[in-house]
Parts: C-alpha cells; sequence; structure tokens
C-alpha cells in the first residue's frame, strides 16, 4: 500500500490557537496533505470522521462531549479507520500504550522538528500497515493506570485572556482552583488551566508543592514566612505576591519545622 496521492487528514483540538498551530506545522511538513476544518470538540471530530473518512486523524486526548480516546475507541465500526495520532499536553498518561496502539503521540507544544518526524511515521505506517490498534486495551489500561509521572511538571500551558503562555513550572507561586479551573499565580499576573487541581497535584514536584488547602497548592520555594493566627491556621506570606494564603489545620504539620 502506497501514501494517497491527496492524503487527507483532520485535526481536533478545542483549543483553537493550538489547533490552528498544529495545522500550520503539518502543512509546512507534508504540502500535499489535505487538511478538513478543525473540530472543536468530540463529537463534531467523530461526525466528521464518519462522513469524511479521512486517512489521518490528530485527536486530542481532552476534548469537550467526547475524549480523543473516545472518539478513537468509536471508529472500529467505520469500514476504512484512520491512522490514528493522538496529541496531548498531558505526558503522564501511558505514552507507551499509545504508541502500541496508535501510529504516533504528539506532545503540546508541538514543533516543527517533531511535526516532520510524525509524518515520516505516518507515511512508513501506511507503506507498511500494523495490525489493527487494540483500542478497548488502550482504554483499560488508561483507566488502570494509576502510577504517577516519571518525570514533574516542568512548565505549565495557561491561557491568558486569548494568549497561549507556557510557564515555566519555578516561576508559578501557587496554584488556586476555582469552580471551572485552576489559576495560576505568578510574580507577573495571574492565568488559568483546565485542569482540574487533583488531576495537578500528582504532577508537581512533592520536594517543591505542597498542598495547603483543599484548593491551594503552593510553590514552597516561593514562601516568604510563615505566620500562626492564633486560631489554628497558618498564614503564609509569598515572594512577589502581596496576597496572604491561609494553610487549613489539615495541612499545618507540612510545616512545623518552617
Amino acid at each position: 500500500m502506497s501514501v494517497p496521492a491527496s492524503p487527507r487528514a483532520l485535526v481536533a483540538d478545542d483549543e483553537p490557537l493550538l489547533a490552528a498551530e498544529l495545522v500550520d506545522l503539518l502543512q509546512a511538513a507534508w504540502p500535499e496533505l489535505e487538511l478538513l476544518p478543525i473540530a472543536p470538540d468530540g463529537p463534531s471530530a467523530l461526525a466528521a470522521l464518519e462522513a469524511q473518512q479521512p486517512d489521518f486523524a490528530f485527536l486530542d486526548i481532552r476534548m469537550p462531549g467526547l475524549t480523543g480516546l473516545e472518539v478513537a475507541a468509536r471508529l472500529e465500526s467505520l469500514p476504512r479507520a484512520p491512522q490514528l495520532v493522538f496529541v496531548t499536553a498531558y505526558d503522564q498518561y501511558a505514552l507507551e500504550a499509545f504508541e502500541r496502539a496508535a501510529v504516533d503521540y504528539v506532545l503540546k507544544p508541538a514543533t516543527a522538528e517533531r511535526i516532520a518526524r510524525c509524518v515520516a511515521r505516518l507515511k512508513q505506517r501506511v507503506a507498511a500497515p500494523a495490525p489493527q490498534p487494540d483500542i478497548a486495551g488502550l482504554l483499560a489500561a488508561l483507566a488502570q493506570q494509576q502510577a504517577p509521572r516519571t518525570a514533574p511538571l516542568r512548565w505549565i500551558r495557561a491561557a491568558v485572556g486569548d494568549t497561549v503562555r507556557l510557564i515555566p513550572i519555578d516561576e508559578v507561586i501557587y496554584f488556586g482552583a476555582t469552580d471551572k479551573y485552576v489559576a495560576v499565580f505568578t510574580a507577573e499576573g495571574e492565568s488559568l488551566i483546565r485542569v482540574p487541581l487533583k488531576d495537578l497535584v500528582p504532577q508537581l514536584d512533592p520536594a517543591h508543592f505542597a498542598q495547603v488547602h483543599r484548593g491551594t497548592v503552593v510553590n514552597l520555594r516561593h514562601v516568604e514566612s510563615v505566620t500562626p493566627d492564633g486560631r489554628g491556621h497558618l498564614d503564609l506570606r509569598l515572594r512577589g505576591r502581596p496576597e496572604t494564603l491561609t494553610v487549613s489545620r489539615s495541612y499545618t504539620h507540612l510545616f512545623r519545622q518552617m
């Protein structure tokens, strides 16, 4: 089997800026590749894949409605399923399982060099097809995975208005959970991420980050002073931020030696 003369691909990602960047990188690396309109969520991605049946699909892992993995699982019934590439900002997932079940995975933010390698892998896979991926097995492996990341996060990809910033983890002073988002506080200001705090904490280096409240995680390297408030709590003053944070009683033991 050879690469189609006019190969087609779908990019599915609910973050418009990152999706557009991926499309640009793909067009530069593979000018012959026809890109379908970007699918902004899981259901629209599934509908486009069923209706258009492109050769390749770049599926974001976390999308509204259906995740990329859930979309992939529903493609098994198609007479001609696309070659899959998973796109993710969260490398705590079972990336080795991705590699067995899909052509490739790409960590955000993608680079031109990484997309060039992905394109080469796609062309090679089409020329020498591998067995059909075991999507059900992949989903089961992800559901059962409890192990933490092999290495802590080094940066945070956060939204500031319509702009996506890459924030070195060392610059984060603390994280604060809101109703729908987690706010990232640095000396420069505040930005937002959509990762729940309970999913974020296992990705942080426990030697440097500590939960001080149900909705607050502090970078200990930015703690300037710890003061009892006389009511069983502690108050934290932070370098680079004007506000004072309260440590709830459940977490005061973490600061007894400070």
